[in-house]
């Protein structure tokens, strides 16, 4: 009788361990670790939109800044995956000069505001609105999660589409960089 509790207690160890990433939303590929460098002087397009408070956040304020600005929806696998790396990056490089701006496509803040009492860690950076989809087409967004990072002089220098592990090492190192670059470089 002891071997078939030892099996049972072995069995449902195994099936426990491996909870956490059956619920990590299967069938999803991992989430890459790279930035697309885009052409140079590529102007950043207008983002002025409303946040949880419906204050109205405008990208200009953050000129002089690496700006992320990330475009998703809760609905979204890879962008709820994502979510919690970017308060990471937040984290790690706001002294540093970076922002990181998250746009909702299309969803009210009750939504956004349900969805985030499920994630760990929660976003402190501003989560901006766009309802109508607007600013989506603005920017060329094709698809969900998008990212494009603005840099210091206001142009886009790199983009991001699917999910990625923004606090990964290569991607900190991109924005370093770019932080540190001088415009036209």
């Amino acid at each position: 009788m002891s071997d078939v509790l030892t099996k049972v207690l072995s069995a449902l160890i195994i099936i426990g361990l491996g909870a956490p990433f059956a619920a990590a939303e299967p069938g999803l590929p991992p989430l890459t670790h790279g930035l697309t460098k885009i052409a140079p002087g590529v102007s950043a397009p207008p983002l002025r939109l409303p946040d949880l408070d419906e204050e109205v956040t405008d990208l200009m304020r953050f000129r002089g800044n690496v700006v992320v600005v990330n475009f998703w929806a809760t609905w979204c696998p890879p962008c709820r995956r994502e979510m919690p790396s970017l308060e990471r990056l937040k984290n790690k490089m706001e002294a540093e000069g970076v922002t990181v701006l998250a746009v909702n496509i299309g969803e009210d803040t009750d939504t956004v505001f349900s969805f985030l009492g499920t994630i760990e860690p929660s976003p402190t950076f501003p989560l901006l609105f766009d309802e109508d989809a607007a600013t989506l087409d603005d920017w060329g967004v094709k698809g969900l999660p998008t990212t494009f990072v603005v840099a210091p002089d206001g142009s886009v220098a790199y983009r991001a589409v699917g999910g990625r592990e923004f606090d990964h090492p290569k991607i900190l190192e991109q924005l370093r960089e770019l932080r540190t670059s001088r415009p036209g470089r």
